[in-house]
């Protein structure tokens, strides 16, 4: 009887010790995904006709954007419409690298085509990948391309804390926005082209005899929602930018990170029925200055290049270069200044359109001993937060240049600014301020910026 006793206490015991290292490792798992959930979150609610924040949750910490980023594929695209640019019958030729993207898609074939209008309802309803790439491949000649247009567009829009790497969302670590940046976007796109605002409102269209509908849940289910767009990435989690206007009162709301499409909907039901009868039926004119009177190539330019002139070569600079990445995409208007435009902007030191927003590294000097840096005379052609990027703008230009540059000899230089280390990309060799000066003319000529200077 004792000996049953015993291994029934015994028993007991493991079970008990059991159950509660479960239970710990279960409490674990979910404080780490609660933990987890809780970065993704951002909400912002703006008033659409003062531009007064009602709610904000997080509103200025960057968030992976995912499919609202088709939201500036659209912008770009209103706009190419309204400067009869495209028409709505004008074909989108689907290259294999945009019939290669993966779901959701439209499913067009490489080298088939649809009509701008299909793509722009492709991407409102289904949220179409493929269409997204085929335009940005249209309207920017790349998709590289196109994504610095989108990046400049958001500059010129105040969109300070976003960046684009592709025109579909699709996961990308250097592709970033916060919640009120996408709320800017979606007062912008109603200001500014109204014309074409309604397709946000479609919930489905039909594709040859196949009807595609939507994934905005909220459209026809709460009152005065007309748009804009859901988002969903693993990184991201559920986004979705929603605008109503009932009675005069306006606002645009954002939910991001949400953890299913169902309670990402519950909570911008909640904020639309909190916030809405807070809301002004009185506007204060557009809240989003349009800037769209430029090309893209222009909006890029002036996202990009500083007012002031370059200082003369014998002038120590206290200022970086910027190598912009050259462009000739088939929509794309040449920019026409009145003066050459000097590339020169104040430190922290300017970079390469691709490398300009990139996320900097944790802010570590590199532990060079300065002394033995190279001195004398060098030629800078960028500067960029990562080390590795600077090095392989040094490796791109030695193999764009190698008849100028085949005494010279690239090298990386740490600077700290603002709590950040950007490294300098310069080539040293040369004997003198003069050829320097005649190696950094030579670059030009290939359309690749520097300066040159005496460190």
């Amino acid at each position: 009887m004792r000996q049953a006793l015993s291994g029934i206490v015994s028993k007991s015991a493991w079970s008990f010790r059991t159950l509660a290292t479960v239970t710990m490792a279960v409490s674990f798992v979910l404080a780490a995904a609660s933990a987890s959930q809780a970065a993704r979150d951002a909400a912002i609610v703006i008033d659409a006709n003062t531009g007064k924040t009602l709610y904000a949750s997080n509103a200025n910490a960057r968030r992976y954007p995912a499919s609202l980023t088709k939201m500036m594929t659209l912008y770009l695209t209103f706009e190419a419409l309204a400067k009869g640019k495209i028409t709505k019958s004008t074909q989108v030729r689907f290259s294999a690298n945009a019939a290669a993207e993966p779901p959701t898609k439209l499913g067009v074939r490489k080298g088939s085509s649809v009509s701008v209008e299909t793509a722009i309802l492709s991407m409102v309803t289904k949220s179409a990948n493929d269409s997204s790439t085929a335009l940005a491949e249209l309207l920017g000649g790349s998709e590289s391309n196109f994504a610095q247009m989108m990046t400049a567009k958001a500059r010129s829009l105040g969109m300070n804390g976003t960046v684009f790497r592709n025109a579909n969302g699709l996961p990308n670590p250097g592709q970033f926005t916060t919640a009120r940046d996408m709320a800017m976007l979606g007062i912008a796109l109603r200001e500014h082209y109204p014309q074409y605002y309604g397709y946000f409102s479609q919930r489905s269209f039909m594709y040859g005899r196949q009807r595609i509908n939507g994934h905005n849940r909220l459209l026809g289910r709460i009152k005065g929602v007309d748009g804009i767009k859901t988002g969903y990435t693993r990184m991201s989690g559920f986004n979705l930018v929603s605008s109503v206007a009932v009675d005069g009162r306006r606002m645009v709301a954002v939910v991001m990170g949400g953890s299913s499409g169902a309670s990402r909907d519950n909570q911008m039901a909640k904020l639309i029925t909190a916030y809405l009868p807070k809301a002004s039926r009185r506007g204060g004119g557009d809240l989003i200055a349009k800037a769209d009177n430029d090309s893209p190539v222009q909006a890029l330019a002036k996202v990009m290049l500083p007012k002031h002139d370059a200082p003369t070569p014998d002038i120590r600079p206290q200022a970086q270069e910027v190598v912009v990445a050259s462009a000739a995409p088939a929509l794309i208007e040449a920019p026409t200044p009145k003066k050459p435009v000097k590339v020169v902007a104040a430190e922290p030191a300017a970079i390469p359109f691709e490398q300009a927003y990139a996320e900097p590294e944790p802010a570590h000097v590199d532990p060079v001993n300065t002394a033995s840096l190279p001195s004398g005379w060098v030629v800078q052609i960028a500067s960029s937060p990562s080390k590795s990027e600077a090095e392989a703008v040094l490796d791109k230009t030695s193999r764009q240049a190698r008849a100028v540059l085949a005494d010279a000899s690239g090298f990386t230089m740490p600077f700290s600014k603002g709590g950040v280390t950007y490294f300098r990309a310069r080539f040293s060799g040369f004997d003198n301020q003069t050829a320097a000066q005649k190696a950094c003319k030579a670059l030009k000529k290939k359309r690749i910026e520097c300066f040159a200077i005496e460190q």
